[in-house]
């Protein structure tokens, strides 16, 4: 006969038999956190801008035209000269007493021509008188008409000799600015080797590379926009004034070069700038800035899908990530603008986006810091 207490333990046994054959169901991951906010676009799509920089329009090497010991530079680095101002000079000893030899040569010459024509006329008399014969005379003429053309080059090398004493002065044929200094005083230099380079003062240029993808929108007298990070709250306008007819074989951008309209004598040569032009499309996607709305995010959101760039979003339906791709339209000093891909109040990773995948489970939370998200 069973006892009761007996058959309460065998109970408690098949049971937790019955429980060791069929475990709990181990809970789900835990969603991972991530700085996310949602986005809002910009209160308008702005034109496409690109780095630039401010150069002359004309730029010239100065080097002397003969080769020399330089004596004596009268210009420094960033000097404001004139045209025909004095600005180095080389030793004028060889070329002083080669314009005296020359200058010799030629006062013979003068001379041996002078006895030539005195002798010439006495024979073209005496050939009158038949007192010589006419083979004397020919040789007569012949002798001066030698001495004549020996007058002849002495003149020409004098007058070479006295251009190249000229040539021991380097003057400056434009007004302008020196922006750089390639000699040095007591240096030998040789012919046409630079010893300053003088930016033409007057119009000054934008130089910017742009990329393919905005250049079928641009064409000489394209309108632009230039802000000069050094000026700050001014605006300039420009026009393109000439575009490159190749690619750069490294960057594959074209340099475009444009004319400020109203330049001052605060915008100086080599300034940076930023250069919007008007109506251009984005250089990373066939849409307008008409036709996409903008999104200005810190640079740290911005990630690559293979060579293109993308963001990464958090689903509102599952909260699951994705990754979209986005056209850049701009960057900032630590912000980026975007365009394409998006849309208002969806939300974007801004932290961390190089340690997170597609499909990844995830829970949004706001930047510690406010300015994180606002930078």
């Amino acid at each position: 006969m069973n006892r009761p207490g007996s058959r309460v333990a065998l109970s408690l046994c098949v049971a937790l038999s019955v429980a060791a054959c069929h475990p709990k169901a181990s809970a789900p991951p835990a969603a991972r956190p991530v700085v996310a906010l949602p986005v809002q676009a910009d209160g308008h799509a702005p034109a496409q801008t690109l780095p630039g920089d401010i150069q002359p329009r004309y730029a010239t090497p100065l080097s002397f035209r003969i080769a020399g010991k330089i004596v004596e530079r009268t210009v420094r680095l960033g000097d404001t000269v004139k045209a025909g101002q004095v600005v180095a000079r080389l030793d004028p000893s060889d070329v002083a007493k080669n314009a005296a030899s020359a200058q010799a040569q030629l006062d013979a010459a003068q001379h041996r021509l002078s006895f030539a024509k005195q002798q010439l006329d006495r024979d073209r008399a005496q050939a009158n008188e038949n007192l010589i014969a006419t083979a004397q005379l020919e040789q007569t003429e012949d002798t001066y008409t030698s001495a004549l053309a020996q007058r002849d080059q002495a003149q020409q090398q004098a007058a070479l000799a006295k251009n190249q004493l000229q040539y021991a002065t380097l003057v400056a044929d434009h007004a302008g600015t020196i922006t750089a200094e390639q000699a040095d005083t007591g240096q030998n230099v040789s012919a046409g080797q630079s010893v300053y380079q003088l930016a033409w003062s007057g119009d000054v240029d934008v130089v910017s590379d742009v990329p393919e993808a905005a250049l079928a929108s641009l064409a000489p007298g394209h309108a632009a926009t230039v802000t000069l990070p050094s000026l700050p709250g001014r605006r300039f306008a420009a026009k393109v004034r000439e575009i490159a007819p190749a690619a750069d074989p490294q960057s594959r951008t074209y340099r475009v070069k444009l004319s400020l309209e109203q330049p001052d004598a605060a915008v100086r040569l080599g300034m940076t700038a930023n250069v919007a032009f008007d109506g251009a499309p984005a250089a990373g996607g066939a849409a307008t800035a008409s036709e996409a709305p903008s999104y200005t995010l810190p640079a740290t959101a911005l990630f690559h899908d293979g060579t293109q760039p993308a963001v990464w979003v958090v689903r509102a339906k599952d909260d699951t990530l994705e990754l979209r791709r986005v056209a850049v339209v701009r960057y900032g000093e630590r912000t980026v603008t975007i365009s394409g891909g998006l849309q208002p109040g969806e939300r974007v990773v801004l932290q961390g986006v190089h340690t997170v995948s597609a499909g990844e489970k995830v829970r949004a939370i706001a930047p510690l810091h406010p300015e994180d998200a606002a930078s």
